[in-house]
C-alpha cells in the first residue's frame, strides 16, 4: 500500500466517479513506484461495488490510455490466474488537478465599515457578575 500513489491519484481528475473509484482502489494496492498491483477484476468489483462490465471496461480504458500496464506476470488464484499491473505515475501526473486554480478576478472586498447612525441605540443591561452555575 502506498500513500504516495494514492495521494497523487486522489489529486487528479479521471473523468468519472467509477474511474476514480477504481484507480483509487488500484493505487491502494500499489507499491511506492506504482508496481505490484495484484488484484483480480472480481476483487475490484466486490470492493468498489461496481458492475463487472464497468470494471472490465475501465481497466481496458486505463490500459489503452497508458495509465496502467500489465507487467506480464501472472499470479495463480482460485479462478486460474490474476494479472499483475503497474500504474504509470508519469501519466497520472499529467492529468488535470482536482483543486481549483487561484484565479485572480480583479475585485477586492472592502472591510465592513459602520456608517453614522448604525450604532446600537440601547445600552446593554448589565448582567450578574457571576453566572448562575458558578460553583
Amino acid at each position: 500500500m502506498s500513500w504516495r500513489v494514492a495521494k497523487e491519484c486522489a489529486e487528479r481528475r479521471f473523468g468519472s466517479a467509477p474511474r476514480k473509484q477504481i484507480i483509487m482502489f488500484l493505487a491502494d494496492k500499489a507499491s511506492d513506484d506504482g508496481s505490484g498491483i495484484w488484484c483480480s477484476k472480481g476483487m475490484i468489483q466486490r470492493h468498489t461495488e461496481l458492475g463487472a462490465s464497468t470494471v472490465k471496461r475501465t481497466i481496458k480504458e486505463f490500459l489503452d490510455e497508458g495509465i496502467l500496464i500489465e507487467t506480464g506476470q501472472k499470479k495463480r488464484c482460485k479462478n486460474g490466474h490474476t494479472i499483475v499491473y503497474r500504474l504509470i505515475l508519469a501519466k497520472v501526473m499529467l492529468l488535470e488537478l482536482t483543486r481549483e486554480s487561484d484565479i485572480e478576478t480583479g475585485f477586492t472586498v472592502a472591510p465592513v465599515q459602520t456608517e453614522p447612525g448604525t450604532q446600537p441605540m440601547v445600552d446593554p443591561v448589565p448582567g450578574p457578575q457571576r453566572t448562575p452555575n458558578y460553583p
